[in-house]
Parts: C-alpha cells; sequence; structure tokens
C-alpha cells in the first residue's frame, strides 16, 4: 500500500485555521515578554559569525566552529531585517517556531484527519516553550524545522504528482536542513526510506525519484564547497565542519551516552511527562486503529530520524530535543484522534467528546501550569538565572559596554573563555578566531595546536583589551586537559593593566569593580570574569612605535 494518498486533500475547514492561528498567537504572546532577554553562548556564537558574514568576512575566516554555516547566514538575515540586538534574534526565533506550527498541521492535515493536526500543532507549540528546552534560546535546531518540516510537504506532493522536480526541490529543502546544522542531515535518510518503500510498486520510477532526490539532498552542499573555495576559506571550513566534528562526534562512548540521554530526561520529563505518555499512546495507536495503520510507516520513519539527529555524538544537549518535538506533536495528535473514533458509539455526548478534549488538553496545560513561573510570572533576569545559573550572560552586555566605550571598530580583542556573547555585543572583531575554548580542554588529538594557534593568534593582534574567564562552565576542564594556555596566561596578563572584575557572588548578586579598585581586588567567588587593557608601554615595545 503506498504511504501518501493519491490526490491532495481540500484545505482545512475554517475552524482548523483559526485554532491554529490562536494556538501560534498564544505562544508568542508568551514569547514576547522576554525577546531582550540576553543571549547564552550559542547564540552569542551564532550573532557573532552573522556581524562578520555582514561585514564581509566569510564563516572559519576569523571565528572558528564545528557548526555548519547556514545558521549563521539565517542569523545574519535576521540581524539585518531585525537589528542587532537580542529583541531582534528571538523575534527571529519567534517568527521561526510560528512557521514551523503552521507546517506540522499542514503536514498532518494532510496525513491524518483535521483534528489530528490541530492537536499536532498545539502539543508542539507547548513543548517548544519548555523552559526545560531553553525555550528562550535561539538555537539551530529551531531553524533546522522549518525546511525539514517543508521538505516533508513537498516530498508529500511529490509522491501524488509522481514528477522529478518536486522530489528534486525536496531534496535541496533537506540539504538546506543540513546546511543550518549537520543533524539536519538525517532528516534526509527519511526522504530517501520514504522515497523507496512509497513507489515499491515501480521499480524504475522508484530509483529515479531517488537519485532527483538524492541530487537534491546534495545540492546545496556542493555549491557550498564552491562558494568556501572561491572566498579561500575551504580548508578551515573542511577542518572544522568535518574533520575535527568528526573527532567530536565520536568523542563520547556509548556508556556516556546514555549517561548523558538518562540524565536529559531527568531533567525534561518532570514537566512534560503526560504529553510523553500522550505521545505513547499514540505510537501504539499506530499498531491497533485500523485508520491510522496506513500511515504508520511514514510516521515510524520519521520518529526514527528525529531519533537520530537528537542523538548526534550521544551528547543529549536539552536543545537537541527539540528535532523531536514535530513528530512527538504528531503522535499526540494519532493518540487523540484514535482514542475519538473508539469512542464513536458512545450516546453520551460528554463522554464522547469529553474525553478526546480532555485527552489533548490536560497534558498541555499540565506542562504550561508547571512551567508558570517561567512563563508568566518570572522576571526576565529571574527567568535568564533560572535557567543559566552563574553562566555570566547578562554580566557580558556590561562588559562589552565598558570595551566598546573604550575601543574604536577597529580594535581588536580577545575572550579567553568560551564567551562570543561578548564579541557580539562589543561590537568588535577577536584577535583569535577560537571564539570558544571547550576544544582547547578536550581529549582529541588537535587540541596541543588549537592551544598554540590561539596563543599565537592573540600575541600577533595584541588586542587592546583581553576578557579572562574564570568560571567552570566556560572551560569544562578534565583532568586529562592540556593546562598550556592557562601557563601561558599567568605571563601574558603582565603585559597588561588588569581594569575590571566581574564577580557573580550569588543568582541575584553580581559584584563590578572598575579601575584602581579592580586592579587590587582579590575574587572570592568561584565566577568571575578579569577585563584586562593593554599597556601603552608594552605595545610600543613590541610594534616598534616612537
Amino acid at each position: 500500500m503506498s504511504l501518501s494518498p493519491k490526490v491532495e486533500r481540500a484545505c482545512p475547514p475554517l475552524w482548523a485555521a483559526v485554532l491554529v492561528a490562536l494556538i501560534v498567537g498564544a505562544a508568542a504572546a508568551v514569547r514576547v515578554r522576554l525577546l531582550g532577554l540576553p543571549l547564552d553562548r550559542d547564540e552569542g556564537e551564532y550573532a557573532y559569525f552573522a556581524q562578520l558574514l555582514l561585514a564581509g568576512v566569510p564563516p572559519y575566516a576569523q571565528a572558528y566552529n564545528f557548526k555548519m554555516p547556514g545558521i549563521y547566514a539565517v542569523y545574519a538575515l535576521m540581524l539585518a531585517l531585525l537589528g542587532q540586538t537580542p529583541t531582534g534574534i528571538h523575534l527571529g526565533l519567534l517568527v521561526a517556531d510560528a512557521i514551523t506550527t503552521v507546517l506540522l498541521f499542514l503536514i498532518a492535515v494532510r496525513l491524518f484527519a483535521t483534528r489530528v493536526a490541530v492537536v499536532a500543532a498545539a502539543a508542539f507549540a507547548a513543548l517548544s516553550l519548555s523552559p526545560r528546552l531553553y525555550f528562550t534560546s535561539a538555537y539551530a535546531e529551531h531553524f533546522v524545522l522549518p525546511p525539514v518540516l517543508l521538505g516533508v510537504r513537498v516530498l508529500l506532493h511529490a509522491l501524488d504528482r509522481r514528477r522529478l522536480p518536486w522530489f528534486l526541490g525536496s531534496g535541496v529543502l533537506f540539504g538546506a536542513a543540513f546546511l543550518v546544522k549537520q543533524s539536519g542531515g538525517a532528516f534526509s535518510l527519511f526522504a530517501l526510506l520514504h522515497v523507496l518503500l512509497a513507489l515499491r510498486d515501480d521499480a524504475r520510477r522508484r530509483l529515479t525519484a531517488a537519485a532527483a532526490l538524492a541530487a537534491g539532498a546534495l545540492a546545496p552542499f556542493a555549491a557550498l564547497c564552491v562558494l568556501m573555495r572561491v572566498t579561500g576559506t575551504f580548508d578551515n571550513f573542511w577542518f572544522w565542519t568535518v574533520t575535527y566534528a568528526s573527532a567530536y562526534a565520536t568523542a563520547t562512548s556509548p556508556r556516556d551516552g546514555v549517561l548523558n540521554l538518562g540524565w536529559a530526561l531527568r531533567w525534561i520529563l518532570p514537566t512534560s511527562y503526560l504529553t510523553v505518555a500522550l505521545t505513547g499512546l499514540g505510537l501504539s495507536a499506530l499498531l491497533w486503529d485500523r485508520e491510522t495503520r496506513p500511515r504508520r510507516l511514514v510516521v515510524l520513519l520519521l520518529l526514527g530520524a528525529s531519533l537520530l539527529a537528537t542523538s548526534a555524538g550521544l551528547y543529549f544537549r536539552h536543545q537537541y530535543f527539540i528535532l523531536l518535538l514535530p513528530v512527538l506533536g504528531i503522535l499526540a495528535g494519532v493518540a487523540v484522534d484514535a482514542v475519538a473514533r473508539r469512542l464513536g458509539p458512545v450516546r453520551v455526548p460528554a463522554l464522547r467528546y469529553g474525553i478526546p478534549i480532555a485527552l489533548a488538553a490536560v497534558p498541555l496545560l499540565h506542562l504550561v501550569y508547571l512551567e508558570r513561573a517561567f512563563l508568566f510570572t518570572g522576571t526576565p533576569h529571574q527567568v535568564l538565572r533560572a535557567l543559566y545559573g552563574t553562566n555570566p550572560f547578562p554580566e557580558s552586555v556590561e562588559i562589552a559596554r565598558y570595551i566598546r566605550e573604550r575601543t574604536s571598530p577597529d580594535e581588536r580583542i580577545a575572550v579567553v573563555g568560551s564567551e562570543p556573547q561578548i564579541y557580539f555585543y562589543a561590537r568588535r572583531r577577536g584577535a583569535t578566531g577560537y571564539v570558544y575554548t571547550y576544544p582547547l580542554m578536550e581529549p582529541q588529538p588537535y587540541a596541543a595546536s588549537m592551544q598554540h594557534q590561539m596563543i599565537h593568534e592573540i600575541e600577533v593582534f595584541e588586542p587592546r583589551f583581553v576578557v579572562f574567564v574564570k568560571i567552570l562552565s566556560s572551560w569544562q576542564v578534565t583532568p586529562r586537559s592540556d593546562t598550556t594556555i592557562f601557563h601561558w596566561f599567568d605571563g601574558y596578563q603582565k603585559r597588561y593593566d588588569r581594569v575590571g572584575v566581574v564577580e557573580i557572588l550569588s543568582l541575584g548578586q553580581t559584584r563590578y569593580l572598575w579601575g584602581p579598585e579592580a586592579a587590587t581586588y582579590t575574587p572570592r567567588a568561584d565566577a568571575w570574569l578579569a577585563i584586562f587593557e593593554r599597556r601603552r608601554a608594552a605595545h610600543t615595545s613590541a610594534t616598534g612605535e616612537r
């Protein structure tokens, strides 16, 4: 049996469109009050790369990381259209989530009954607002989903029309998702398997459709490689996104992966367990519900691809689970629809209609209720601290302001630590491309050479200001880490005057010291940052100026 119906379904009814609009509007209203929240590290990385891109600097030329450059292009578009502020970035996230919700609805209504689609949209909207998935931050995963879901929608249309251009176009969309983040490539595998199984009754058409899909999926990456070659950054691009990324993705053992998964689920499930149980019921309905059964293979393939994408590298970081939300939404809708059909013969309207409504509403409202302090009442500062602890995200704004006011746009700065958001806020280029110091601490074969490269770059540019970060989460030092860079900085800082100390005393208190007071202060807390300014005499001696 074909996995896709032979004819397109009619447009969804007006009541469903109105409900989806209300769902999108409600989710947007929750996000609006937190649009100005300071950026976290990933957002700071994307924003700084995007800032360089808008200035004409290609990715991997003056800043390095293993992620694909599609997310930097997305951020550059947001910065250009919505402003180079956290508010602009988070407004872009709001738009991306709204698009994802609508696309999920259109896919679900194409495959199932309208009520499945409405519940799927509501479930995605509620789950995407979970603070356990860091709902305030614009992660790459959020921007992987629109091209993936649009690719799924185009693929369903291609299977109806049996025309190669549609398969090619669908593949291009899945390839674009890969360029946003490597884990998005798992959905290309879903698409290929879907085509091979859906067209198994026509061997010739199956192979040509699969070839067109594969060609489309490979085309964006091929075009990117050509672009990187033209810009002269191909070697850096290949090292970071393929060579080092491969080492990073294979560094976690299966045993540690299981531990990472357990830790993540213990954090995520306490407020979403009812919704997850509902999706489990939907998964079982693929077996026992006759109406759902013809679509079970496409849903199972999408679930498998989502699980593969979520488990990339076996790190199971919380934001990775965002890639699971669309298929979980579909399964929630399937559960409600299957139960509603089973209750069809029931003559009591309160039971026939009330049980499915409660089945859909209670898990989602339960999640929202448990997270009400984050979603409705907590101040932005309280929300940020509750999510990220003593990470210096609000402090980065003040540090960057101090630096920006004392430097010209052509002067370089350096952050010795993993706080790329400081570069973005300061609007100053880094003296080193190492916006993260995590790779330097990892037990991987390139760590030592990376440290020496970072040291060399800083010494060559002699930045006007250097920010040293003494926060565990900014380094993630392990007993196996090479500590060369710390010993180097002990000596290098003698060329500088310490002009600022930012000490994070608790979740609610930060001490800022500037000037002479900072020069003699000894931090007592575990989390602090020091700001150093280059001595003019040291610079004159190094450059030969008179």
